[in-house]
């Protein structure tokens, strides 16, 4: 209706800013790796795109993993989440790999936010091992292995999102 305000992003509803630099996203996914060489050994990791691209890349070097696959969902338009769309499966190579179920595979992405996702991928690969560096309380129960949960009201700014800029000082003529 005309007048009507837009609906808020979901990172204008979020609230809460956590930024999280290339280091610390390194240290989080090599910190996701000791936790992960406990459960495998892993035939395969599925990267979720695109946020699972960087964390998967890190985590099957780190395992010595030298099947990578995706699977790619569109679920965010920049800030706004929508309904999701599979616009590549998983290969036939990696399901096959996975037994048709996923057993010795493993999904890597970067964040579970409300479980959409999550569960879609689930769904593909339901014996498979599921890791994020990031959860969120609505989705938590979909993970078997993560590193750092953080609040539902949280927008995590990933460094491949940001780019270092000068902000002035708080106070005038402090610079």
């Amino acid at each position: 209706m005309a007048g009507e305000a837009p609906e808020p992003s979901a990172q204008e509803r979020a609230g809460k800013a956590f930024p999280v630099s290339w280091d610390q996203f390194h240290r989080d996914c090599r910190a996701l790796t000791w936790r992960l060489n406990e459960v495998g050994p892993f035939h395969a990791v599925i990267a979720i795109t695109r946020g699972g691209l960087v964390p998967a890349a890190i985590v099957a070097r780190e395992l010595g993993v030298r099947v990578i696959d995706t699977v790619c969902i569109a679920s965010y338009d920049h800030t706004k989440q929508g309904d999701l769309h599979v616009l590549k499966g998983i290969s036939e190579a990696a399901m096959k790999l996975g037994g048709g179920t996923g057993k010795g595979l493993l999904i890597v992405d970067d964040l579970v936010d409300t479980g959409k996702t999550g569960k879609l991928v689930r769904e593909m690969l339901p014996d498979a091992h599921f890791a994020t560096v990031y959860a969120k309380p609505k989705g938590r129960p979909l993970v078997d292995t993560f590193i750092t949960e953080v609040s539902q009201d949280t927008w995590i700014f990933f460094p491949w999102d940001t780019a270092l800029s000068y902000h002035p000082p708080l106070r005038d003529g402090a610079a």
